[in-house]
């Protein structure tokens, strides 16, 4: 689950992990309101006005401005609220902002007295342990340093039998090129930061950039948080802050129903038992000649109504061109799959793009004989070389 910069810098800043003073607005008023506030707790005369939206490259869309006055504040807020902020990471109608973060400048006396630093912890499938990656480059153009200068890009492996030790945060905050007391802040913002990724069981932090500001105090400016869905069950806190207007509305109605659902941008939907059958069968789309439209598990026991639900979903999308079902009977029962197809046939009525439907395994053929007596126009198939060249035939 993805969060906000504000959730993900409150999660941080439970775990003792240092944040600008900032507070979420939803009007150019309330954002005023609250840089008078930060104002009076912090003595701060500027401020940063940030658009909330699931998507980094903020600044580089205009997302992210700084104030030199309260009625710049306003003026800002106003600008971005209601915008369609488009970022590298946005579609390309982009996102519309309905909140912003005011926060307090950090950057004092001024940029020039300011260095910035790549920071994130995340899983290294390579070797199944966390990590931490950091740069003494951090900003905007990470991207490009990591391309141009991948040496300036270090990682710190943790052994999850000791943790994070401090010799590691040491060693960071050495690559770093840092001394005194921004040395000693960032040791403590190392062992913080990990603290609240393993305690939100999170899956990435990502803070670009990590600010030492001139009187050595080391800030997270940013913050991209990731949090497991398995785990959400014990933060419940934490799951009240899913932000559902930022998700696709029909992979949220998917979710609703139990459905493992990821839109695509191909012509050839799919549903399908299981994660790993999912996969292959999208690289058997592929390579019969379709695009896969969508990424779709019903999950070990399908039942009919969630066959339906499922099938009302897939038909929402206009550039459907075909929907290949591919189920392998385990746990869930061919025939119930068969079923819901004939009734969602029936109940959602004329269904004009061609189904392909391919059975295996338990009730298999009572599966097939369902489906080949409903009089539907359904294509049937056994294997699946089959069902690919029917899939081919139905796009090409």
């Amino acid at each position: 689950m993805n969060l906000h910069e504000y959730q993900g810098k409150s999660i941080l800043k439970d775990f003792g992990v240092m944040v600008p003073d900032g507070i979420i607005a939803n009007s150019p008023e309330a954002a005023y309101e609250a840089a008078k506030e930060i104002q009076g707790r912090t003595g701060s005369k500027k401020w940063a006005v940030k658009a909330q939206i699931h998507a980094g490259g903020r600044g580089k869309g205009g997302g992210v401005k700084i104030a030199s006055t309260l009625k710049e504040v306003r003026k800002f807020a106003d600008n971005i609220l209601g915008m369609m902020l488009v970022t590298p990471q946005t579609k390309k109608e982009g996102k519309l902002v309905r909140k912003v973060l005011v926060e307090q400048n950090i950057y004092y006396p001024g940029p020039e007295e300011v260095e910035e630093y790549y920071m994130s912890i995340l899983l290294n499938r390579d070797v199944g342990r966390n990590m931490v990656m950091y740069s003494p480059r951090g900003g905007m153009n990470i991207e490009e340093v990591a391309e141009e200068t991948p040496e300036e890009i270090f990682t710190e492996i943790i052994d999850p039998t000791v943790g994070l030790t401090g010799f590691q945060a040491r060693r960071i905050a050495f690559n770093l090129g840092l001394s005194g007391v921004a040395f000693k802040q960032m040791t403590k913002f190392v062992v913080s930061l990990y603290k609240a990724y393993v305690g939100s069981d999170s899956t990435l932090f990502e803070i670009n950039p990590v600010i030492k500001a001139a009187d050595g105090k080391v800030y997270a400016a940013d913050s991209k948080v990731v949090i497991d869905n398995n785990a959400l069950y014990r933060h419940k806190d934490i799951a009240e802050m899913r932000d559902l207007s930022e998700e696709d509305p029909t992979e949220v109605e998917a979710s609703n129903f139990d459905l493992n659902f990821v839109k695509l941008d191909g012509n050839v939907a799919c549903m399908v038992n299981g994660a790993g059958l999912a996969m292959a069968t999208m690289d058997m789309i592929k390579m019969s000649g379709g695009n896969p439209a969508n990424f779709l598990d019903v999950g070990g026991t399908a039942d009919a109504k969630r066959v339906e639900e499922a099938f009302r979903i897939i038909l929402r999308d206009k550039s459907v061109e075909a929907i290949l079902v591919n189920i392998f009977g385990g746990i869930v029962r061919c025939d119930r799959v068969a079923q819901g197809i004939v009734d969602a046939y029936k109940n959602i009525g004329d269904i004009k793009v061609p189904i392909i439907v391919r059975l295996q395994g338990t009730n298999a053929e009572e599966g097939k004989k369902l489906i080949d007596d409903s009089g539907l126009k359904v294509h049937s198939a056994i294997q699946l070389e089959e069902a690919a060249k029917l899939v081919n035939t139905m796009v090409n």
